[in-house]
């Protein structure tokens, strides 16, 4: 291992040189981010999933950093050019982009007119011009080079001007400075292009915008790339390239008094303008859209493990109520495992529709089955279908509650393979209302078997680098099941697939296993499995969990190799059954059991809650019995909502309109410059105050703060504002009076101490 790069990893992380050793060499033997995270604590000092990827992460870069700082040394070295200079820039480098900057000189370039003029011979003649000759003739000497290739003394000093103009392009250290200075003073300018085609004027904000490029927004840069795409806009910089220039030909030129100085100014600007500015530009675009991409990736990222970490809504019987027009409403009644009872179809919004005899089936249904929530879609009709609900509960007295569940991804789902194999005699859409209902009993359980891009958490995925974003999106989803586990006897395939030290193709086994044997008794069985060794079983076992199986500790998260250590400690408190929540574990009596003080604690949590789901400290579905409707809205009103969607601008709310509400991000807080994702997560339930009603639009502006706090907000930086522009005025230079010709004179005849 590299202890450079362990050194500069644990400073950069502020965590012991030991984690990030131990926590290398554990991923080195084959184990997994989970496993680590839960079972080797006390090796790592608590390091968790996110700190374990990114040890793991920055470590195989440093190591592709430092292989091509070797190799970028040889091929330099190799063409006599090294120097020491050379050598110390290089160890510097903390970038890829920087390694291959300064390479970039050394590069074989073959298309280039540098590279046509210096296999025409003219290289010579480009280094005697830099060398700043005081005296001689340029044209004298340009006549020397004069070839087959090279027909005039002109054709000979464009030559070596290309050559120095590629030359100021290449050097390093300039090209950094510029684009430093781009990225503080520049500003990037939108403007609509000619014949753009933008008929809903969705970008229309960005028609004629200039904006600091130190500034830009995320999802501004998201907009504006997928604008410039659509060939909607055209995208430029502005900035100040004359004193660019300038300083690009003073670092040839030197003190300018060359007899080839107007050639090298030429050469400096022609550098900047075709090659310099042209590539910062786009590496200036490309670490913008990257930046925008990455932050999106998290966002996404942050939503989805929101998404999948809501609470199961355990021991209720489901109606999933999947809401349609022509082709009817769906219903699926499922029981408290999951497993669907019946299907029915009502038509209450079919031309004219039948709700009298809709609301009789629903009923019947509600009473056969003792159904005690609906889960009703958030699609088309989903509203009518919230008040055709809710005035079902209120007319018959119904201790029943509904909740509006996403929907997204449920036709997707209903389409796969996996779908048609359990509901082989089923219509598409009838299984939709199957994984509505089952979204609400158990949200893991059921959006783990689907893309999660086809869950709609995300924003401009699309225009995301794909396999970045199905990495990180895999990861959200391997820390959520691995964080809740699974019941070895229920999960699917699909679930037991993220679970750690497992694939698809040994939880197909374990599937098998289960048809032809049973149900599974003992965590010990595991290893009867196909496919499934000693190393996996060592991997998923603590995460697999037994129900009323021969071993009461298969039932908790407590790792089969700790099950010795989890019996002494019960022996020595005095402990005879698990589950006792006011169990003590006196330290005089757990001292001397050799156990860690990381496990020692999992292992007393286990004890005390050995069927503690992690999902259970989150807030569950926000369950409602009535239905809101616009025209009831003032603004002021308060309201609960359920948080579906957080985007860089701010967080989309169901509060029971058609519409999602948008809460801003400048009505999140008390502080105006907030990330929204600090602030709120999709699932969470929230108080939100309405802010502007659109009712032509059916669109609602909410906050998260009540009216008064906000003005409150707003005059108190209102007013700091002022002070601000006040101070800057007391403290402005005071204004350049017009000096006039005599008052030149009497200054300078005053320097010189004449009268």
């Amino acid at each position: 291992m590299n202890t450079e790069i362990i050194s500069r990893i644990a400073a950069e992380k502020s965590i012991g040189l030991d984690q990030v050793q131990n926590t290398l060499s554990l991923l080195e033997e084959g184990n997994t981010v989970p496993f680590i995270a839960r079972y080797r604590k006390e090796a790592t000092k608590g390091l968790d999933e996110e700190q374990i990827l990114y040890i793991q992460k920055q470590y195989e870069y440093q190591q592709k950093l430092a292989e091509r700082k070797e190799d970028v040394l040889r091929l330099i070295e190799e063409q006599g050019k090294l120097t020491d200079e050379i050598r110390k820039s290089v160890a510097e480098c903390t970038k890829l982009s920087q390694v291959e900057d300064i390479y970039r000189p050394y590069a074989q370039k073959k298309k280039t007119r540098a590279a046509a003029a210096i296999n025409a011979g003219l290289q010579p003649l480009a280094d005697w011009m830099l060398s700043l000759p005081k005296e001689g003739n340029l044209e004298e000497e340009a006549q020397k080079y004069i070839n087959e290739t090279i027909t005039d003394t002109a054709a000979a000093i464009q030559g070596a001007k290309d050559i120095i103009a590629e030359i100021v392009s290449d050097n390093p250290k300039q090209r950094w400075a510029f684009k430093d200075n781009i990225l503080k003073t520049g500003v990037l300018v939108t403007k609509l292009k000619k014949d753009a085609k933008d008929e809903n004027h969705v970008y229309e904000m960005y028609y004629d915008r200039s904006e600091k490029v130190s500034q830009l927004a995320d999802h501004r840069i998201m907009a504006i790339d997928r604008a410039e795409k659509e060939k909607v806009l055209t995208v430029s910089f502005t900035y100040d390239d004359a004193y660019l220039k300038d300083e690009a030909y003073k670092a040839i030129a030197k003190d300018g008094s060359s007899i080839c100085d107007a050639q090298l100014r030429e050469a400096a600007e022609d550098g900047c303008d075709r090659l310099l500015f042209p590539s910062i530009e786009r590496e200036i675009r490309s670490e913008l859209s990257e930046r925008a991409q990455t932050k999106s990736i998290e966002i996404f990222s942050t939503n989805l493990e929101k998404l999948l970490l809501q609470p199961p809504l355990k021991g209720r019987i489901v109606l999933g109520f999947d809401p349609g027009y022509r082709n009817g409403c769906k219903l699926a009644v499922i029981d408290e495992t999951g497993k669907m009872l019946t299907v029915e179809k009502i038509y209450p919004f079919m031309g004219k529709g039948n709700q009298a005899e809709s609301k009789k089936k629903l009923l019947e249904l509600i009473k056969k089955y003792s159904v005690q929530i609906i889960a009703i879609g958030n699609g088309t009709a989903s509203r009518e279908s919230e008040k055709l609900c809710a005035e079902l509960i209120s007319e018959n007295k119904l201790d029943v509650s509904y909740a509006i569940v996403s929907e997204a991804g449920a036709s997707v789902w209903s389409a796969q393979e996996a779908a048609r194999a359990e509901f082989p005699d089923m219509a598409v859409e009838e299984r939709s209302a199957v994984s509505i209902g089952r979204r609400l009993l158990d949200p893991l359980a059921e959006l783990i078997k689907i893309d999660p891009k086809s869950i709609g958490v995300g924003q401009y995925q699309h225009d995301l680098p794909q396999k970045a974003l199905s990495e990180r999106l895999d990861e959200a989803i391997m820390k959520c099941v691995n964080r809740t586990g699974a019941d070895l006897n229920t999960a699917s395939q699909e679930l037991l697939t993220h679970i750690s030290g497992l694939n698809s193709g040994i939880a197909k086994e374990i599937i098998n296993y289960r048809n032809e044997n049973g149900r599974f008794t003992n965590r010990k069985q595991l290893l009867k499995v196909k496919k499934l060794g000693p190393k996996a079983y060592t991997q998923c076992a603590g995460f697999l969990r037994i129900t009323d199986g021969e071993e009461p500790l298969d039932q908790t998260s407590i790792h089969p190799e700790s099950y010795e250590a989890a019996r002494s400690l019960m022996n020595a408190c005095g402990i005879t059954a698990l589950g006792a929540a006011d169990a003590s574990f006196p330290e005089e009596k757990v001292k001397d059991l050799g156990i860690d003080s990381y496990t020692l604690k999992d292992i007393e949590d286990a004890i005390r809650q050995p069927l503690r789901d992690y999902r259970d400290q989150f807030e569950g579905a926000l369950l409602r019995s009535d239905v809101l409707e616009i025209k009831d809205l003032h603004i002021g009103d308060k309201l609960s909502g359920t948080v579906r969607n957080v985007v860089d601008f701010g967080a989309f709310v169901d509060i029971g309109l058609h519409e999602d509400g948008l809460v801003h991000v400048s009505r999140m807080s008390m502080r105006r410059n907030v990330i929204p994702t600090d602030i709120v997560s999709v699932g969470d339930i929230v108080d939100v105050w309405v802010y502007e009603i659109d009712e032509a639009r059916g669109r609602v502006s909410l906050a998260l703060l009540p009216p008064e706090q906000l003005k409150e907000r707003d005059a108190a930086y209102k007013n700091r504002k002022g002070k601000k522009n006040q101070n800057q005025k007391q403290n402005r230079k005071p204004e350049k009076k017009e000096v006039t010709m005599d008052d030149a004179m009497a200054r300078l005849m005053q320097r010189f101490g004449k009268n």
